[in-house]
């Protein structure tokens, strides 16, 4: 009972970095459809999101029955419980690449964004993009190191998100009020597919160390 106890918990965990994977597709594709107006690859995006929810809820279905079953303790129980939040917040960062590639597809033939600001959001896509390579990895190797890069990338991100909105607040913009809310919703986008990231760092980190940190991951 126990052997298959442990390969329920590596499937579960195969799971998630199949997930994690697909997400980080769906980033590549979502961005570069918002950068070049390529609605085909928007629809892509906004197709394969539906996988990406199906392995959601096939990964929670499977921890809960694993949960009811098998009634795991310790550092197992935190991996189950630890397994449905992830995965939660890998649903919403495939769901936030999709507004991303839905806001490619509304504005079609037309670039989401103004060339102003072009090179903020190329910078946010890179980092998002980052994020989301990264937290395959650190879900396959549980490596903290990784999580900190994570972390250091959202506080980037943060600091772009921010610098979006000021640009918008400025005397000198002058953009029609639909480009500003195309923008404004866009670095809300980017910015809180990050802040999934950075949970989901959090909860690896929380089962590797058996010591939650709330307020962000230790820089060490």
């Amino acid at each position: 009972m126990r052997k298959v106890f442990q390969e329920e918990l590596t499937q579960v965990g195969d799971q998630l970095v199949e997930i994690s994977r697909l997400v980080s597709e769906a980033m590549v594709k979502a961005t570069t459809s918002f950068q070049v107006a390529d609605v085909d690859l928007a629809q892509d995006v906004i197709a394969a999101d539906a996988r990406i929810d199906f392995l959601q809820n096939s990964l929670d279905e499977r921890a809960i029955d694993i949960l009811v079953l098998q009634g795991p303790v310790a550092s197992d129980l935190r991996m189950i419980v630890g397994s449905l939040r992830m995965s939660a917040s890998l649903e919403r960062m495939g769901d936030l690449a999709r507004h991303i590639a839905q806001l490619a597809r509304l504005r079609f033939p037309s670039i989401v964004i103004p060339e102003s600001m072009t090179a903020t959001f190329k910078s946010m896509a890179d980092l998002d993009q980052e994020i989301a390579d990264k937290l395959t990895v650190l879900l396959e190797t549980r490596d903290l190191e990784v999580a900190r890069d994570i972390l250091k990338a959202n506080t980037a991100i943060n600091d772009l998100h921010l610098s979006v909105f000021k640009a918008i607040a400025a005397p000198d913009w002058d953009e029609t009020p639909a480009t500003t809310v195309d923008v404004a919703l866009a670095s809300r986008y980017f910015e809180r597919f990050a802040d999934h990231g950075v949970s989901v760092a959090q909860k690896v980190t929380y089962l590797v160390t058996g010591a939650w940190q709330p307020n962000g991951i230790e820089h060490g």
